[in-house]
């Protein structure tokens, strides 16, 4: 299991550097090319996502980004420090359970729940990633995707 680990200042202008390697190591990974677009923009919104937690919230610590190769899925996590409320916490929840379920789109919670543009985000994500799953707490939060792989042609 190859793994890459990337931690950037949550600063709008670090987001496209998340976007670009994790777009690369999906690629090498054997994500499927029609797909690069998709896992380009997850991250882009997951990232996105991360750095207004952190900057309404006020905190300094970097964001966090996982990407993980497995044998047959690559998989990205983007987690924030920023501390959810319990009900905001059990909404999230929800929203992953219904994500683990639902068509892709309905992932997210009935709108208003988490805020506006904590709405938006996870809907965009849920749109266009079909295995989500949002987790938060009083510590901060957690987006983990994954998309299957196709392994690489044997060299001769």
């Amino acid at each position: 299991m190859a793994t890459v680990e990337l931690l950037f200042s949550a600063l709008p202008e670090h987001v496209r550097t998340a976007r670009l390697v994790a777009a690369a190591v999906a690629r090498r990974a054997g994500v499927d090319e029609a797909v690069l677009d998709e896992v380009r923009l997850a991250v882009g919104e997951a990232c996105s996502r991360a750095v207004g937690l952190h900057a309404s919230h006020g905190i300094s610590t970097p964001v966090r980004v996982v990407l993980t190769e497995d044998e047959k899925k690559f998989s990205i996590e983007v987690a924030d420090d920023a501390p959810r409320p319990a009900a905001v916490a059990a909404a999230l929840s929800a929203a992953a359970g219904a994500a683990s379920g639902a068509p892709r789109g309905e992932a997210v919670p009935e709108e208003g729940v988490l805020g506006g543009e904590d709405d938006m985000g996870l809907a965009v994500i849920s749109g266009l990633v079909d295995d989500v799953e949002v987790t938060a707490g009083e510590s901060g939060g957690l987006i983990r995707m994954s998309w299957p792989t196709t392994p690489a042609p044997e060299a001769a």
